[in-house]
C-alpha cells in the first residue's frame, strides 16, 4: 500500500512538473534547481552568480525553506525578483509548490530562474519541479563520503559544485575522492571546484551557466 501511495504522489508531481516546464518554455526561461545540504553554500553561490550575471541576464529566484525568509532577503538586496516558499515542515520542494508561486514572478521578463531547494541530501532529488537542470552543491565540510551515501542527488544532477575549497586545510575531506565517486555515479556530471568566499572557480561556473540554452 505504501508503495502504491508513493507511486501516485510521484505521478501527480510529474504531471504538474510537465505543466511547469511548458510554462517555462512558453516564457523562454531556463530553470535551474539548486540542491544541497544545509550550510553547503547554496544561497552564497546564488548571490555570487547573480552578481556576475545580472548585467547581461534577467534573473529570478525562488527560495525554498522550511521556515523563515532570511535567504530571500539576501537575494532581494541584489535587486532580483525573488519569492520565498516555505514548506512548513516538508523536506523538499515539489512541482505543485513551485506552480503555486509562479504567478508572483515576471516569467516573461526573465532569462533564468534559479530555484533553491530545501537543504537536504535525500528528498529534493526525487521530485522534478519542471526544471531544465539540477545542480548539486556539496561543501568539502560535508565530507568525501557523501556521493556514495546519497547517490541519487549525484545521479540526478547535471552539475556538481564542490564548494568551500578554502576550508580544505581545516577539514578531513579529499576533494579528489568526491569528484571520483561522483563521476562513478554519473559520468556526464560537470564538476566545478569553487570557493564562494575567495571567488576561486566561480567564473568557470558562471560562464557555463550563461552558455546553456534550452529549447
Amino acid at each position: 500500500m505504501k508503495i502504491k501511495v508513493a507511486s501516485r504522489i510521484l505521478e501527480a508531481n510529474d504531471r504538474i512538473a510537465e505543466e511547469n516546464k511548458l510554462l517555462f518554455r512558453q516564457s523562454g526561461v531556463t530553470v535551474f534547481n539548486i540542491m544541497g545540504s544545509p550550510g553547503a553554500g547554496k544561497t552564497t553561490l546564488l548571490e555570487k552568480t547573480i552578481l556576475r550575471l545580472k548585467d547581461g541576464m534577467r534573473i529570478g529566484v525562488i527560495e525554498g525553506d522550511i521556515a523563515g525568509s532570511v535567504d530571500a532577503e539576501r537575494i532581494d538586496a541584489l535587486g532580483i525578483p525573488v519569492v520565498q516558499l516555505n514548506t512548513e515542515g516538508a523536506c523538499h520542494l515539489d512541482a505543485n509548490m513551485i506552480n503555486s508561486v509562479l504567478a508572483d514572478l515576471p516569467l516573461n521578463e526573465l532569462d533564468v530562474l534559479f530555484i533553491e531547494n530545501v537543504g537536504n541530501l535525500v528528498c529534493p532529488a526525487e521530485f522534478d519541479v519542471g526544471e531544465d537542470m539540477k545542480i548539486m552543491v556539496l561543501s568539502v565540510a560535508d565530507g568525501h563520503d557523501k556521493p556514495l551515501k546519497y547517490p541519487l542527488m549525484f545521479t540526478k544532477s547535471s552539475a556538481l559544485i564542490i564548494n568551500k575549497t578554502d576550508l580544505l586545510p581545516y577539514v578531513d575531506a579529499d576533494m579528489n575522492i568526491i569528484q571520483r565517486s561522483a563521476l562513478l555515479l554519473n559520468k556526464e556530471l560537470k564538476v566545478f571546484k569553487v570557493s564562494c568566499k575567495s571567488g576561486e572557480g566561480l567564473d568557470g561556473f558562471t560562464q557555463w551557466v550563461s552558455g546553456l540554452k534550452f529549447p
